[in-house]
Parts: C-alpha cells; structure tokens; sequence
C-alpha cells in the first residue's frame, strides 16, 4: 500500500529534475520532486553557477586591470576573497530560492530523503513508499578520480574547488576540458599560481584544433602553466600540500583539482532490480523519447548518453514528461546542442568541427573572421577573438560554428538557432546585422564561408 501517490515523480531537483517538475505540473500532472541534498542540484549549489559567480568575480578584476587602455586610472586593485565567497552563496541562495518558489507557484511537492526505485510504478525514500504513474529520474553525476589517485585530504573535485573559502597560492589542474579550463582561468586571474595538466594533445580537446589553440593562447596570457600529452601519477596528499608527478618532473600545490571526468549517480536507485538497463559509460540506455526499458520510467541528463549540459538535462525534461503526457515529442539533435566553456577566453561550438565534417566526407566550406576584422573587437578591446563557421558546399548546410572570445557563449546561438530553422551561412551571410556588434563578425564568417568575405 502506497503512503502516497503522484502522477509524476522526479528524483532529483537539478536543470533537468526542476523543469521537468515544472512542465509536469503545467500539463496537468500532480508532481513530486524528491531531493536527498539541496533544491537546485549539483549545478545550482555546487558547480554551474557558484562557477560563474567566481568567473565573473575574475573576468570584473581583469577589466580594472586593463582599465588603463581605455584612458582610466584605477590602483592595482584587491581581491577581499571572504567578500567573494559572500557573494557566491548569496548568487546560489538567491537562485535556489527562486527554484523552491517556482514549485510553490506549481504546487509541486518536495520530498526531502535519497529515493530507490521500488518496482512497478513505485519509489521508496526514507521508508516511505510512493507511487508514481511516471517516474523520472534526473540524479545527475558524481566526480571520478583519475587512475591511481582517490579523493581527499588537498586532492578535491571541480565542486570543492569553487568552493574554497579561501584563496589558496597555488592549484594544479588535471584535465584541460570546459571545467579544468574555467577553474584555472578564475584562479590564475584571481592570483594563484596554477599549472594545468592535460593528458591529450591539446586543451578543450573536444573543440575545434583552431579554436583550442586560440584558447591555449588566451590562458597562457593569464600566467598560468600549461602542459598537454601528460599524465599526472604518484599524488600524495598532506596536511597542507599535495606533490605529484607529471611528465618526469615533480610538482607540488596547496590543492591538486581532478577535473578529467564525472559518472552517472545511480548506485543508490536500484536500477537493475527495477528493470533498468545499463549501456556504455554505465549511462542509462533511453530512447529518443528517453524512455527507459522499464514501464513508466524515464531518465535525463548526465544518466543518459549525450553531451553532460544543464541545458541539454532541460531540455529533455520538457520531452520526458510531454511523452508521458501524450503529446507529440521529437528526438534531440545531440550535436547541434550549443557547448559553452567560460573560462577567459570564452569558447562556445555546437555541430561538427572542421576535421569531423572532413571525416564524414562532406565538400567542406570554412569561413574564419577574427574579431579585430570588424569595428567591435577594436572597440570593446577584443581584437584577437576568432569565430570559424564549418558547412557544406552543396547545399550551404551549417554544420558547425566554432567561437572563441569576449561573448562567445552568447554570440554561438545565432548559428545554433539558424540551424535549427533550417538556415543555411548564405542566410546568416546575407542577415542585416547591427553596427557596430560582435555579432557582425558571425555575418562575416557566414560571407567568408560563402566565398565573398567584405572585411577581410
């Protein structure tokens, strides 16, 4: 016998948890959200945004630095570090809040406790059995440690990272991918002497070569220490250090960050019981619907194969819990989902990189525009920006859209939204654009793929 009964359950109140409750609830649905930590998920409280809130700390900083260039004398500024963690938990407690209020207005229910899945449309959480017509899983992901190493003591995750209440002298980095990359590029603004450790050939090794280099640039210029083609073996935590190797030297930081990977967070659901299978990366396997194998089960977000993006968990929210509603969903495009790293400078992608579209054999036309080459990047002090447009000759087809610079993560989804509109680089080259903008650049790359490139 059920203690209560919903038409909808989620299990977990992260990006993709709280907004599937959300659509749930205005479908008609009665909704429960069952949370075993803090409304808002790991992105809220713990990684997304108090990450954004110390970038922008960072990203104030380096402008006061460079005020000079613009005709404006300021002192060499200083960081009050406790001020800054002030503020990262009132940016986390101020958007948490208005998570809880939204289930509120929503009247959905929140249910405090870890949940495991019970069978046949049913959940337990703290002893208490609930029913479910629908039951969605959205638990997101946990860290991983690299080979060889676990955590603890000075050896910490991306999480703990942000979190630091106070400003350490120095941090070693492994894993140059979007998280590594954004923790050092705050911290090496912000003072601490970081070295960054990749083990593949590049940083952001998943972007674009042309753009991955441009980046490298950018966060050599912040005084950090970069090394890719390295492992980083025999770590050993202390009391107020940790040393290491890497690449036949020995190193030793105040805090060692592993940021080279997360897993599902599904050992406490009771997945295999429930009839839930497993695929490659121990992700939940789902259809375009992401619909489980089981009955009235479905699964978002970092459980499910896909790029690990708070947008892309929403998004899949919204399909999971129309699907269970009746109403007509489509598949996600998984590779046309924009990417955002925030890291100085910025990097955003979505689509196919220039080597991958060479690979699936399509007539590949490049267009590449460097900021400087219209009259924002020199305005606004950002010459050295670049945004690289992949497509098809054919039929002018986006393929991809690669940028790296100041409002890279804002500038990308013109092309994301082109695409999706069945837009084409003749269209966005011949899209009247504002003067003087950033995004005037996008139009130029657009002409550039497009064979008539105005200034260039």
């Amino acid at each position: 016998m059920a203690d209560s009964a919903y038409d909808c359950l989620v299990i977990g109140s992260g990006p993709g948890g709280y907004v599937a409750a959300i659509r749930a609830a205005q479908l008609g649905m009665k909704t429960a959200v069952v949370e075993k930590d803090q409304v808002g998920g790991r992105c809220l409280n713990y990684a997304c945004i108090p990450a954004k809130a110390v970038l922008r700390v960072a990203d104030v900083l380096a402008e006061i630095r460079d005020a000079g260039e613009f005709g404006i004398k300021v002192g060499e500024p200083e960081v009050d570090y406790g001020a800054v963690s002030d503020r990262r938990r009132k940016v986390v407690s101020t958007l948490t809040g208005g998570v809880s209020g939204l289930f509120k207005k929503n009247a959905i229910e929140l249910i405090e406790g870890e949940a495991a899945l019970a069978g046949e449309g049913k959940v337990s959480v703290a002893g208490q059995v609930i029913e479910a017509t629908t039951i969605l899983l959205a638990t997101g992901s946990v860290k991983r440690p690299i080979p060889g190493t676990q955590f603890g003591g000075r050896v910490i995750g991306t999480e703990e990272a942000w979190a630091l209440e106070e400003l350490p002298r120095t941090m070693a980095v492994v894993g140059a991918g979007a998280s590594g990359a954004e923790i050092a590029s705050a911290y090496a603004r912000l003072g601490v002497e970081v070295l960054l450790l990749e083990a593949l050939d590049r940083v952001l090794p998943t972007e674009d070569a042309d753009i991955s280099k441009l980046a490298e640039r950018g966060l050599k210029k912040q005084g950090m220490k970069i090394h890719t083609s390295t492992l980083v073996e025999n770590v050993k935590s202390g009391d107020d250090s940790v040393g290491f190797s890497y690449g036949g030297e020995s190193g030793q930081a105040d805090w060692l960050v592993i940021a080279a990977g997360r897993g599902p967070d599904v050992e406490a659901l009771g997945l295999e019981a429930a009839g839930v299978k497993l695929g490659e990366q121990g992700l939940i396997e789902v259809d375009g619907a992401l619909r489980t194998g089981a009955a009235g089960i479905y699964a978002i977000g970092d459980l499910v194969p896909g790029p690990a993006l708070a947008h892309k968990a929403s998004d899949e929210g919204v399909i999971a819990v129309e699907d269970a509603a009746g109403l007509q969903t489509h598949p996600i495009e998984y590779i046309d989902i924009p990417r955002a790293t925030f890291c100085t400078p910025n990097v955003a992608s979505f689509g196919l990189t220039e080597a991958q579209a060479k690979e699936q054999g399509y007539d590949v036309a490049v267009g590449k525009l460097q900021y400087g080459a219209v009259g924002a990047g020199t305005v606004y002090g950002d010459r050295t920006g670049m945004i690289k447009i992949v497509g098809d000759k054919k039929y002018g087809e986006l393929l991809g859209g690669h940028i790296v610079g100041s409002k890279a993560t804002e500038l990308i989804q013109e092309l994301v939204n082109a695409k999706a509109l069945e837009g084409g680089y003749p269209e966005v080259a011949r899209t009247i654009h504002g003067h003087p903008t950033l995004s005037e650049g996008v139009m130029e790359a657009a002409r550039a793929a497009d064979g008539w490139l105005i200034h260039g």
